[in-house]
This record gives structure tokens, sequence and C-alpha cells, in this order.
């Protein structure tokens, strides 16, 4: 049996790549966060664990790896705040202010 998104490209995306589109996927999926049920785990092409959540358009399979920094991003969205921004623009989505707690939880 053929899964219905076997078809779909699949796209790894890093906070610094993270466009007002997927952000916007992202609450939309996840409106309370993600929690550890919905991480995705695996090795990538460097052989590193790569720990991510995952969302999909019609086209494209979004594995958005995890970090304090989305955490942060997604618990203050507004979409506001991207009005003018293309969607697929990330510069759009910037870097949230952390507190050196955050930032330490950012390393492990």
């Amino acid at each position: 049996m053929k899964q219905k998104d076997a078809n779909l490209k699949r796209v790894i995306v890093d906070f610094k790549k993270l466009t007002p589109e997927i952000l916007a996927l992202l609450v939309e999926k996840y409106p309370d966060g993600y929690d550890d049920d919905n991480i995705i785990t695996f090795r990538n092409a460097n052989n590193e664990i790569v720990e991510a959540v995952e969302v999909t358009t019609e086209d494209t399979k979004y594995l958005v790896k995890v970090s304090t920094k989305l955490e942060v991003t997604m618990e203050n969205y507004d979409e506001d705040d991207y009005e003018d921004f293309d969607n697929d623009d990330p510069e759009a989505v910037q870097d949230p202010e952390l507190s050196s707690e955050d930032e330490d939880d950012d390393l492990d």
C-alpha cells in the first residue's frame, strides 16, 4: 500500500530558514505547542541526530528542527507581525530575545 505523502518533496528547515508560511503552519498544527510525542528523531546526511516537528503542505513535507528559538517564536506568534513580508521570506522571522536560561536550554 502506497503512503499518501510518498510523493511529497521533503525539506529540513532550520530556524534560520523558517518562513512566515511555515511558521503559520506550525502554529496552526500545534496551537498549544508541540510535545515529545510530536518530535521526529532522525540522522541527517552528516550522521548527526536531528529532532524536528513535521508540517505538510500540498506538495511538501517540512521537518522543522526543534529549538528553544522555535518554541519561543511559536508562543509569541502574531500573523500581523508578518503582513509586510512575503510568505517565503526567511528574513521575516527574526531571532527571538532569549533569556540566558533559554539559551542554555538551546545548547542541549
